[in-house]
């Protein structure tokens, strides 16, 4: 039929009809919130790169997971900064050691009342910043790295996690922490792979927050940005090793990604808003060159409609608070 019989604008000329027809809602329970807990604070402590975003205390990430928890968010990625690092990232695998602390004190905090996610990696605690354990030539040693990813996985467990998300990119991973779980007597853990995680230039303020001792890059290990079937043949691995659920990272620069893993797998699919996403628009909307809420559930929106039925987002907090307060 002809114009101007057909009038698509009818369906959006007012806040009711267009709420009416959305095809894409965010809810807050879709969104989990990263947090940083730092061994010896006794206050909070900004990341002056993440405007908004603390290093925690053991007292105050208590108060924010229930702050979290109370505002709806389905979930909490808890990563720690230890006070010292060595060569093997022991403090990760250390029951007492500040992450594992930090799982015990938000489960008794908050119990079942969300979903309590743990980053299960080495970086945060190497002296040399890298994701896994160095063989002799420096190059980081898959198959030892995998043995420490179990150790790990168990540390983090019998500290009362509920989901680890082993992020580190080694081949292999999901099956050896899946295995080493179900042999501890851990089998209702369930694993958030980050079964895609790209070499990005995305997570500059990130390694601020966790103090990152980082000496060269991870581009041995992470993906090429370039790649796509790549991508998706990770998450076929990852998904036949055992892996609950997927993750795609960084999210807005790879909504292409999201949505061929969706299209590809049965599992829920993760995105993670990283820190470099979140910093731009932070800094944009300082200086008043955009509408710092609305581009916030913009692009909360469009991982979304790509396909993420989960995102990760230092926004998760006030985003959820806006939603209720719209729907």
């Amino acid at each position: 039929m002809p114009y101007p019989e057909i009038r698509p604008r009818r369906l959006r000329r007012n806040a009711a009809v267009r709420r009416l027809v959305s095809e894409t809602r965010l809810d807050p329970a879709e969104l989990v919130l990263p947090m940083f807990v730092r061994e010896g604070l006794t206050e909070p402590r900004a990341v002056a790169s993440l405007p908004g975003v603390l290093q925690h205390s053991r007292d105050s990430l208590r108060k924010a997971a229930v702050e979290a928890v109370q505002a709806g968010v389905g979930g909490l990625m808890l990563f720690g900064v230890p006070a010292e690092r060595d060569a093997t990232g022991s403090g990760g695998l250390d029951p007492d050691g500040i992450l594992n602390v930090a799982i015990r004190d938000v489960v008794a905090e908050v119990g079942d009342a969300t979903v309590v996610m743990s980053d299960l990696c080495l970086d945060e605690f190497t002296s040399h910043g890298h994701c896994g354990l160095l063989a002799p030539d420096g190059a980081v040693d898959n198959d030892a790295t995998l043995e420490a990813y179990a150790r790990m996985a168990v540390a983090q467990a019998d500290a009362g996690v509920h989901m680890v998300g082993p992020s580190g990119m080694m081949d292999g991973q999901v099956g050896v922490v899946r295995r080493a779980l179900d042999a501890a007597g851990h089998q209702d853990v369930a694993v958030l792979a980050y079964a895609v995680k790209y070499a990005s230039a995305f997570f500059g303020p990130f390694r601020d927050a966790v103090e990152s001792a980082l000496e060269g890059d991870r581009r041995a290990y992470q993906q090429d940005p370039a790649n796509l079937r790549e991508s998706l043949r990770e998450v076929e691995l990852d998904v036949a090793e055992g892996a609950d659920l997927v993750m795609v990272k960084p999210a807005l620069p790879y909504l292409d990604v999201v949505s061929a893993v969706r299209a590809a797998v049965d599992v829920p699919v993760a995105a993670y808003q990283v820190s470099g996403e979140y910093a731009m628009v932070e800094a944009a909307a300082v200086n008043g060159w955009v509408d710092r809420e609305r581009v916030m559930l913009e692009t909360l929106t469009s991982i979304r409609r790509a396909g993420a039925q989960i995102i990760l987002t230092y926004w998760a907090v006030e985003a959820a608070k806006l939603l209720r307060e719209r729907y």
